[in-house]
């Protein structure tokens, strides 16, 4: 470019002032603070006056209205762009119901407004309202808790790695854990069991082999060092075959037998059984609190359908001993997740409204005629927005349940595969993923593909207008 013309470039840069005169931009001054408005209109010069001096060229129509025009709306979209949080919504449209990138478990209606009610007042989180001393924040989950499961006591921490990591600190430091080889798990992350078990100061001992674990495994391994006896269930892998399990139940009476407590780590715990809706089955809390263990551990964000939490559920002894841990202050559980977790335990005391209103549970058990229904719904909204600019058709698919829980499921489902003429599938992905709102989606055989398992009724149209803005 001549210097005469990046010289005319500049002169055609509207000042400071002029570009906050203009209406686009006064008009954020009304919701923004004016120093990020003309911070925003001082770069939104800069990189353009940066782009003239390294030659990009002038365009012949380009006029002091034009680059008005140009400044204005770039101000505009940075201004908005830096009030977005970096956490937002997205439209899960993956099939994926507990994804774990995304969040996992939605919250129900209940727990949503169980959160705004705590989170914008003072509660009584550690005061005793009929006494006016003070109180524990586990108090409210308790008596849910034992009464849902049967179990003597509960107790609430931040995750489920936090409530195996507390439970092993406090019944077995620097003191020796007995564990199947077959049940060292990575619980996601990359954090696995042993290097939990290492953070606890517990020294792990691996018994049996991968694909078979025999009760004398355990028996044998047991000395003057043993503290515990631990069962993992492994919710995120499957091996099948030609193997042998020691059951809990076994493992129980091992513990009885030698005066050792038990532990069952369960990861994605249920207190509903979902065979009865058509899901492979899994043991539910209930169960493994009856076949006897001292301790039992689980997530409150998987299978059950609340916010992230680690349940600690078992024998009084024990759970008394762990809330006594100093280890318990760093990660206990906030005011919003007691909220969260309270309403949605308090949904299970009648199973089928919870099938009913809890968003996992509704999503798991979705018949695929509703979910064809929902598909091509859908599709007829996809077309309108695309004008024609991709084929659209209603076809089957799987979806998967996600979070490390029943690794073995594949529920059949529908979905929009969508064939765009001008773009590439996998472009088209991208652009959603950047859009407003965030939509996150599958590419397979050279198709979008929309799995509408995992997409609320209320958000069909929101995604029908996002994939209309990118092609």
């Amino acid at each position: 470019m001549s210097r005469k013309s990046w010289e005319q470039g500049l002169r055609l840069l509207p000042s400071v002032d002029k570009v906050l005169r203009d209406d686009r931009v006064a008009e954020l001054l009304a919701g923004y603070p004016r120093s990020v408005v003309v911070e925003a209109v001082r770069n939104s010069l800069a990189g353009e006056r940066r782009r003239i001096l390294e030659g990009t060229p002038v365009k012949e129509e380009m006029d002091e209205n034009g680059y008005l025009d140009l400044i204005a709306l770039k101000t505009v979209a940075t201004v908005h762009l830096s009030a977005c949080s970096n956490l937002r919504p997205v439209i899960n449209a993956t099939g994926v119901i507990l994804h774990t990138n995304l969040g996992r478990a939605l919250l129900s209606e209940n727990a949503r407004r169980a959160v705004y009610e705590i989170a914008s007042s003072y509660s009584n989180l550690e005061l005793e309202l009929t006494t006016g001393r003070r109180g524990s924040r586990y108090a409210p989950l308790e008596p849910v808790l034992t009464s849902l499961t049967g179990a003597e006591a509960a107790l609430v921490v931040n995750n489920n790695a936090a409530a195996v990591l507390l439970a092993l600190s406090t019944l077995a430091k620097e003191r020796e854990v007995v564990v199947s080889r077959g049940q060292l798990v990575e619980i996601g992350g990359s954090f696995r069991i042993p290097e939990v078990m290492a953070q606890s100061g517990a020294r792990l001992v691996e018994v049996g082999t991968t694909n078979k674990t025999y009760p004398d495994d355990y028996r044998k391994a047991i000395n003057e060092h043993t503290a515990l006896l631990l069962h993992v269930h492994t919710s995120n892998y499957r091996i099948i075959g030609f193997t042998r399990e020691t059951t809990i139940k076994e493992l129980v009476e091992i513990g009885r037998a030698f005066s050792l407590p038990v532990m069952s780590d369960l990861g994605s715990g249920s207190v509903v059984d979902l065979s009865r809706y058509g899901l492979p089955g899994e043991p539910t809390v209930q169960e493994i609190v009856a076949a006897g263990p001292d301790v039992i551990t689980f997530s409150g964000d998987k299978l059950l359908g609340g916010p992230q939490a680690g349940i600690i559920v078992g024998r009084r002894y024990y759970i008394d001993k762990m809330k006594r841990n100093p280890l318990l202050r760093a990660i206990r559980v906030d005011k919003m997740t007691v909220a969260a977790l309270g309403a949605t335990l308090q949904e299970y005391l009648d199973e089928e409204r919870a099938v009913e209103v809890l968003p996992n549970l509704q999503m798991l058990t979705a018949s695929v005629s509703i979910l064809e229904e929902k598909a091509v719904s859908l599709a007829g909204l996809v077309r309108d927005a695309l004008e024609n600019k991709a084929e659209v058709e209603v076809g089957k698919g799987f979806s998967a349940v996600g979070g490390g829980a029943m690794p073995a499921a594949d529920l059949p489902t529908a979905v929009v595969k969508i064939s765009p003429r001008t773009i590439s599938a996998g472009d088209m992905q991208a652009a959603l993923m950047r859009g407003e709102p965030a939509v996150i989606s599958r590419v397979q055989g050279g198709r979008l593909i929309l799995d509408v398992r995992t997409v609320r009724d209320s958000e069909l149209s929101a995604l029908a207008a996002a994939i209309g803005k990118v092609i």
